[in-house]
């Protein structure tokens, strides 16, 4: 179970309980397929508290930590893979007006599996999600996740 929790509990951003909690059920492992199933159970039947920590625990996108270099390894490849540790100074104001305006609407930032995806794109996202309402962010935000953790599955799976 020790074992599951130091090579698992990154995959949820700053979330060990996720590791921990499929660990119970898992033991030692499984296939990939299984060990994101069974941490995405997790997640989906956690409390709404522990899910709303989960999507706080993530980064704003091209946004402080990242400058001052305070993302974790997995947080700054998947934004470097975005190009967003190279945006212009318009773009760096652009995430940062688009961040202020998620978290004023939402209470959490805006959680997006951005690996493979240009600035542009995550702008014209970030854009159409602030039209949503809360729910559906929330909702939006923990699939977003999941995928996040399913990417970072498949890493940890590619280098063993």
């Amino acid at each position: 179970m020790n074992d599951f929790v130091d090579k698992y509990g990154g995959v949820y951003e700053h979330s060990p309980w996720v590791a921990e909690q499929a660990a119970a059920v898992l033991g030692d492992g499984g296939d990939i397929a299984t060990i994101a199933s069974v941490m995405a159970d997790c997640v989906d039947n956690a409390t709404n508290e522990q899910q709303l920590a989960l999507i706080r625990a993530h980064p704003d996108l091209a946004g402080k930590a990242q400058i001052a270099g305070e993302l974790t390894a997995d947080s700054t490849s998947e934004q470097a893979s975005a190009g967003l540790d190279q945006c212009t100074p318009e773009e760096y104001l652009r995430f940062q007006d688009m961040n202020q305006a998620y978290h004023l609407k939402f209470g959490f930032p805006f959680v997006m599996a951005v690996r493979g995806s240009s600035r542009a794109e995550i702008l014209v996202a970030f854009e159409e999600r602030l039209g949503n309402d809360r729910d559906v962010e929330f909702e939006t935000a923990l699939a977003e996740i999941h995928k996040i953790a399913l990417l970072r599955l498949n890493a940890l799976e590619a280098d063993a």
